[in-house]
């Protein structure tokens, strides 16, 4: 089985150096919400972790977590996480002039 959720090397680079500014970082994929269905990058711990919520895996040493349920709904993807040029909009953490994106994987 293939990971859950995987980076590129300018994600890595990014959650290096968010985890300089700010300690470690965890990752939420939102379903839709505030941020649609974008990745918040908070500090760890920041965002209280449900029993509903299923960790996907690491992504650098940042947790990456989804709603059990989303995860099912969305017939359970492999993310790589990326990013994008230009601020991140809503609670996310941006590295600079970037924020974080996901796209799924087919495998």
């Amino acid at each position: 089985m293939s990971a859950q959720v995987s980076a590129t090397d300018d994600a890595l680079e990014a959650i290096e150096a968010l985890t300089l500014a700010h300690g470690r970082v965890m990752f939420f994929q939102s379903g839709g919400c505030c941020d649609g269905s974008s990745p918040i990058c908070l500090p760890d711990g920041e965002l209280p972790i449900s029993p509903h919520d299923l960790l996907l895996g690491q992504v650098g040493d940042a947790p990456f977590y989804i709603d059990a349920d989303l995860y099912e709904r969305w017939n359970r993807p492999s993310f790589l996480l990326d990013v994008s040029p230009a601020a991140p909009e809503g609670f996310s953490l941006g590295a600079g002039d970037t924020h974080f994106v996901t796209r799924t994987i087919q495998v």
